[in-house]
């Protein structure tokens, strides 16, 4: 049989043209050679068959006030995620005022207090981590602090961070994909005033016009129950599920009215990339980045597809006013080149390719039941209905958003690569959890020049306790450098973020403003978010020193 690797078969699906643009007009491309691609995923999504779950007022996903929460335990249930079939998850589990919450998606004003006791029942250590908030090191929940089974954790901080959806989830070196893959993971929205006017001025509603959106890639076998069984060389690769759900729902769709929507998403995937568009009739629609993993932005960008890899989140406005009435709109995740292993060569395990399969080699006919990372794919059909008029407008101003703080002189220099045994390294180094890689003061700009080597991967970093701005991308590949506007930077780059997605060969300039307002000196981790990547060993510990 002929082996069909994933980047012969993206080859395959041919080169995508491309034309940089200024902020609010970023890479804006219709019909040409992504037609016959477009309605391929479309006719995809016809086929779906299963509403969208939403956030409701309790179960999956049920919303509550954080104030209002005093425990979540931490455990395993049964859910049905594939129709008729009951599927063991592990879910953080609440209740309040007689309602029982899985996976709550909390919501928080800026300023509040969040006091809550973790009861970790699982048979190993866990703990929370909140991602993208600056807490202290001991409510980071970063993995240096954990509970052990049977064992509880005091989690007691100010929500000091701008308005945005952030998430939680499990941070126990050792055990972060198991955990997540197995269902611990949930949604934080935090509120304040420029978020309330944005609501308010386009008339949005958490779980109607406003829809979160978890992706996320699994396995299961014949039962519907996960399998999270992992090859050596999937474990370096990171590892890609074979069916793509949205809010745990696989063939999703929703109904829509003519109005503005907003979508936030969630790339809550352990390694899968995807490359986001809304597609109907065989174009692209255009769309609004409103905002990132730290809020909103200054201004909405203008585009028509963005990349989203593990660990961000994507605030996007969809006009549906725009689209066809009549005819659905589909949510899709373009063909791309994921840049698996590049230049690698030797006996290094980077040369394996990162298919289902964990090998070089897979066979054609297997290529039915795999989801390559960059394979074209529908993930969500929104029916358009008739609907009332509506006259809202984006608003042109969306938040004042503070300038980066800049450091003078050289960058500190962060490389990242593998070290041909298996390991991901972060300047020559493997995760030491008792060993600091390096201190920075309390209150200093710092810039980091970000480098990965040639012969990689992608990798989104991300780091704790802090944002930080995107100053420039250098040497970035061509399907990067097409969605760029000035400083090589891409759309999601030009707000607060937590999570750089930094490609084979590509440099990323970012910016730290290191203050804080806690006392002593406080611990942090920087790693990759691909969470196998991380587990093999591509994360250091940092000290804010007081």
């Amino acid at each position: 049989m002929n082996a069909i690797t994933r980047r012969r078969f993206l080859q395959s699906m041919g080169a995508l043209g491309a034309a940089a643009g200024a902020p609010f007009a970023f890479a804006v491309r219709h019909g040409g050679a992504t037609a016959a691609e477009a309605l391929v995923i479309e006719k995809e999504a016809a086929a779906f068959a299963n509403p969208l779950r939403l956030p409701g007022a309790s179960g999956l996903y049920g919303v509550m006030r954080a104030a209002d929460l005093r425990e979540l335990r931490v455990m395993r249930t049964e859910l049905e995620i594939l129709p008729g079939k009951r599927t063991p998850y592990l879910a953080y589990v609440a209740e309040s005022a007689g309602k029982r919450f899985l996976n709550p998606a909390l919501l928080a004003k800026q300023g509040e207090e969040i006091r809550v006791r973790m009861v970790n029942q699982l048979q190993e250590p866990t703990i929370i981590h909140w991602h993208g908030l600056g807490n202290d090191a001991r409510n980071d929940g970063n993995g240096l602090y954990v509970a052990e089974p049977g064992k509880a954790y005091e989690y007691a901080f100010k929500v000091r961070d701008r308005a945005s959806m952030y998430f939680y989830h499990p941070h126990p070196h050792g055990y972060i994909p198991g955990q997540v893959y197995h269902g611990l993971a949930s949604l934080l929205f935090v509120e304040d005033e420029e978020e309330a006017a944005l609501r308010r001025s386009l008339d949005l509603a958490l779980g109607e016009t406003e829809i979160p959106l978890v992706l996320q890639d699994r396995n299961f076998d014949a039962q519907g129950r996960l399998e999270y069984r992992i090859s050596r060389e999937e474990m370096f690769q990171g590892f890609l599920g074979s069916r793509l759900l949205v809010n745990l729902t696989e063939g999703p769709f929703i109904a829509a009215a003519r109005r503005i929507y907003r979508f936030r998403v969630l790339n809550g995937s352990n390694a899968r990339t995807y490359k986001l568009a809304f597609l109907q009739g065989g174009r692209r629609l255009r769309y609004y980045l409103a905002g990132t993993d730290g809020g909103l932005l200054a201004a909405p960008q203008r585009i028509d597809q963005t990349f989203i890899s593990p660990g961000q989140r994507l605030d996007l406005l969809l006009d549906l006013r725009e689209a066809k009435e009549g005819r659905p709109v589909t949510l899709a995740t373009l063909a791309f080149d994921p840049m698996h292993a590049e230049g690698a060569g030797g006996d290094s395990m980077a040369g394996m390719d990162h298919g289902k399969m964990g090998a070089q080699q897979a066979p054609a006919a297997a290529m039915q039941d795999m989801t390559m990372e960059g394979e074209p794919r529908a993930l969500l059909r929104i029916d358009v209905k008739s609907s009332p008029a509506y006259a809202k407008k984006v608003p042109a101003t969306l938040s004042k958003l503070p300038p980066a703080k800049v450091q003078a002189g050289a960058p500190r220099r962060i490389k990242l690569a593998q070290d041909g045994k298996g390991k991901w390294t972060i300047n020559g180094q493997v995760y030491d959890a008792a060993r600091n890689a390096f201190t920075v003061q309390r209150g200093a700009a710092e810039t980091w020049l970000i480098e990965n080597d040639r012969a990689s991967m992608p990798h989104p970093m991300h780091i704790h306790g802090f944002q930080f701005h995107v100053l420039e991308r250098l040497a970035s590949p061509a399907q990067v450098r097409e969605l760029a506007g000035t400083h090589g930077r891409l759309p999601q780059d030009l707000g607060f973020t937590d999570t750089v997605h930094v490609w084979p060969g590509e440099s990323v300039r970012v910016a730290f403003d290191f203050s804080h307002p806690y006392s002593g000196d406080q611990d942090y981790v920087f790693h990759c978010h691909n969470l196998e990547h991380a587990e093999l060993g591509m994360m250091i510990r940092y000290r804010v020193k007081a």
